[in-house]
């Protein structure tokens, strides 16, 4: 289901979810509770961890600064300005998971994915990210594939792939570093138990 391409820095983790119903109809009141920089949890993102990411990124081309920079910084950044609220279980527990680690993490809608799945560095190419049309260009920047081309990255995922309302089952990618492993295997369990919590079925695939 997913491939990933040799990649010296990155350390390959991604899990599936399926959802006891839509999105729309689960509570994910106890996730929203770790959006901010004062939660209590059980991992902790560093300084080292954070070049190490960036790093990860630069490897292909891509510049990991200013609109580029990945994501995981954009969420200590708006949870510092109080303006990270809550979207949806899925993204919830992954934007949580990604402010206390300072590893990226990637979630798309498993049934908007086209065919098999692969996790590469694109030499060309560019996708809409947000409703309003806006792109970002993917080239040189690691990124999951379907099909249809690049969808997701550390930076911003695809609008055709993101979750809804309507969203049954999910992909999660960490894009954490190779030389911080044992960080992301520790992230990875803590995130899968968040929503085992929430009666959330997962499955570690790649």
């Amino acid at each position: 289901m997913l491939g990933f391409e040799p990649h010296p820095l990155l350390h390959p983790a991604a899990f599936t979810s399926t959802f006891p119903a839509s999105l729309a109809q689960i509570n994910g009141e106890p996730l929203q509770a770790l959006l901010t920089l004062a939660a209590e949890v059980p991992v902790a993102r560093s300084e080292e961890v954070r070049k190490a990411v960036r790093d990860l990124l630069r490897h292909g081309g891509h510049k990991p600064t200013g609109r580029g920079k990945p994501s995981s910084e954009y969420l200590v950044r708006a949870a510092g300005e109080g303006a990270l609220g809550s979207i949806n279980p899925a993204v919830d527990a992954g934007n949580a998971v990604s402010l206390a680690s300072g590893v990226p993490i990637s979630v798309v809608d498993l049934d908007r994915t086209v065919g098999d799945l692969r996790v590469a560095v694109p030499e060309e190419g560019s996708y809409v990210f947000n409703p309003s049309g806006q792109e970002i260009s993917v080239k040189g920047l690691l990124c999951l594939h379907d099909e249809g081309g690049p969808c997701a990255n550390a930076v911003k995922d695809a609008q055709r792939t993101k979750t809804s309302g309507e969203t049954l089952r999910t992909l999660s990618v960490l894009w954490g570093p190779n030389a911080h492993a044992a960080h992301v295997e520790a992230t990875l369990t803590w995130y899968l138990s968040l929503l085992g919590e929430l009666g959330i079925e997962t499955g570690r695939v790649g």
